[in-house]
């Protein structure tokens, strides 16, 4: 029977992947392996405690430190965030996708709450990049995310999208990305502090979560992987070392894929929304919130506008959720996405399982690469 190790150490063998650290858990029970190395120089072996740069798999976590607020009674899911972020109290909408940026008409109501969570605020990627309203988002204020020390921080930030128009109105569809950088936005807004003070607290702590966030200090670089390309000429190409991007704070720790983790760090967050939103006796999130994100809330026009990313599956709030039986390892409920850095993580509800994939290895666009599929096929077997 092909285990774990037979399914990652191929890519390993034929330099597809300096490394991968690959996690299967059911209840108290887990399937680890770690294959490969911390780097394609081979200066250390790929562990159990190896840090990722985990790209989209930051944005659950987000999602669910919003849902805290809400439970606090800071804010509510109908509240228009204009209310916090006044830069987008009045915004403008493009006429229609493909209008030029300056053929706009005012919004028919304000971005909710509701709208960040779902991924519905008008702002983010479809599936054509070519629209005129995408280019000024992408390149002014979602650039390049292996790079966070290039961002402006939130206030300016802030103000640069809001000069950009919506793509869609309010609600009126699912867009990838930038939703995510805006409940980071909202959370420091409301609680008048900083986004890595609040998940540190209310999320990081309570849960052990001790190698999460969104710097990696000195004495723990020695675990931090080195963070690769495919090269044009083939082979891996160096994006980020472990004393590069991630060794200072950033100017603004991006809500849609800024964090850094460990596989168990990760599995943690995955148990408490397994649990209900419990660990141990303590409840950090209400069931009723937990069963909030993981349902899907877009309708079929919705999920074809964005079908580039989601490839046929629903939206809960800050992951995908599946909706119906898709191969390799597709399962209705299932709830998680994947990160651009080359990461994986899933967890299924009614089973209690938990799936989940770390490389360094850039995706090179929105389809997931075969190293992931193989692991995916493997998860659906065990």
């Amino acid at each position: 029977m092909t285990s774990l190790r037979d399914t990652l150490q191929p890519y390993v063998s034929d330099g597809s992947v300096a490394g991968a650290v690959g996690l299967l858990a059911h209840g108290d029970r887990t399937d680890f392996q770690a294959v490969g190395t911390l780097d394609a120089e081979g200066t250390a072996p790929m562990a159990r405690d190896s840090i990722f740069r985990i790209a989209s798999l930051t944005k659950p976590i987000v999602a669910a430190a919003v849902l805290m607020l809400v439970e606090d009674g800071k804010l509510a899911p109908d509240d228009p965030i204009g209310t916090w972020l006044p830069e987008l109290a009045s915004p403008v909408v493009v006429r229609t996708p493909a209008s030029p940026v300056d053929d706009v008409v005012p919004a028919v109501r304000p971005i909710t709450v509701a709208d960040l969570l779902t991924s519905r605020t008008g702002y983010g990627f479809a599936s054509d990049f070519s629209l005129p309203a995408v280019a000024p988002l992408f390149e002014d204020v979602q650039r390049d995310g292996r790079h966070p020390q290039h961002f402006s921080a939130p206030d300016e930030w802030l103000a640069t999208l809001a000069r950009i128009p919506l793509l869609y109105q309010p609600g009126e569809t699912w867009l990838y990305n930038t939703s995510s950088d805006l409940q980071g936005v909202l959370i420091a807004r409301v609680t008048g502090g900083t986004l890595p003070d609040f998940l540190a607290e209310r999320l990081f702590e309570p849960l052990g979560m001790t190698d999460t966030g969104f710097v990696v200090p000195a004495d723990k670089r020695d675990r931090f992987t080195s963070y690769y390309r495919t090269g044009s000429a083939g082979g891996l190409e160096l994006v980020d070392a472990p004393d590069g991007q991630w060794s200072r704070m950033p100017a603004f720790p991006s809500g849609a894929g800024g964090l850094v983790s460990t596989a168990d760090d990760w599995l943690a967050f995955a148990r408490l929304i397994l649990a209900g939103g419990t660990i141990g006796s303590r409840r950090l999130l209400s069931s009723d919130a937990v069963r909030q994100m993981t349902t899907d809330h877009l309708t079929p026009p919705q999920r074809e506008t964005g079908e580039l990313f989601l490839e046929g599956q629903g939206w809960g709030y800050g992951a995908s959720v599946d909706i119906a039986p898709i191969e390799p390892w597709n399962v209705p409920g299932r709830y998680g996405w994947v990160g651009g850095t080359g990461t994986s993580g899933h967890l299924v509800p009614s089973t209690g399982s938990v799936a989940l994939l770390l490389t360094q290895q850039e995706m090179a666009g929105p389809t997931s690469p075969p190293l992931l599929r193989d692991f995916w096929r493997y998860a659906a077997d065990h």
